[in-house]
């Protein structure tokens, strides 16, 4: 059976919305599968609303048709300002996982710019694909010095995530 997993990240401009769904879009195809995209970009360059829509396959076989997350049927949002999460949940399935900023401790990031790449990190602890394959994906979108600063951050978001799934709060983000 064909099985797609549905993405929307969604944010304000200048927050790496559309780089964090590059980033994911890559590991995805990375990874083998088939993946299509889509942006939405806001009223503004910096500021307005920004959704991304990444579709891929659970496995190699599958095929992706449509670049766009139907209405109701995302896996997982991704909300990188708190001012979206209601905004766009009529995005989310009936079983859903919303990976929302406070997920985040900001006092634990290494660089508030990384947001974007710690929650990818937490996405990337629901997602069957190799941990590889992310990091990869986010050395080739991002300029080298940036490189340890978001492997960290990307590191920072599966503590979190795997903490949060446990039902335990990491102590100091670790």
């Amino acid at each position: 059976m064909s099985r797609i997993v549905n993405v929307v990240l969604a944010g304000l401009g200048g927050q790496g919305v559309i780089k964090a769904s590059d980033i994911l879009a890559d590991a995805a195809l990375r990874a083998g599968r088939d993946v299509k995209k889509a942006e939405v970009h806001g009223m503004s360059q910096r500021g307005g609303s920004v959704t991304s829509d990444v579709r891929f396959g659970t496995a190699p076989e599958d095929r992706v048709l449509s670049p766009m997350v139907p209405r109701g049927e995302a896996d997982f949002l991704v909300v990188l300002a708190a001012s979206e999460v209601e905004v766009t949940r009529a995005s989310l399935g009936p079983d859903g996982v919303i990976l929302a900023p406070d997920l985040i401790p900001e006092a634990d990031l290494p660089n508030k710019r990384s947001l974007n790449v710690a929650l990818l990190g937490a996405l990337s602890s629901h997602l069957d694909l190799p941990v590889d394959a992310f990091l990869e994906a986010m050395r080739a979108a991002l300029p080298e010095r940036l490189h340890a600063v978001n492997e960290r951050a990307f590191e920072l978001g599966r503590r979190v995530a795997s903490a949060a799934a446990a039902g335990r709060v990491p102590e100091d983000g670790r």
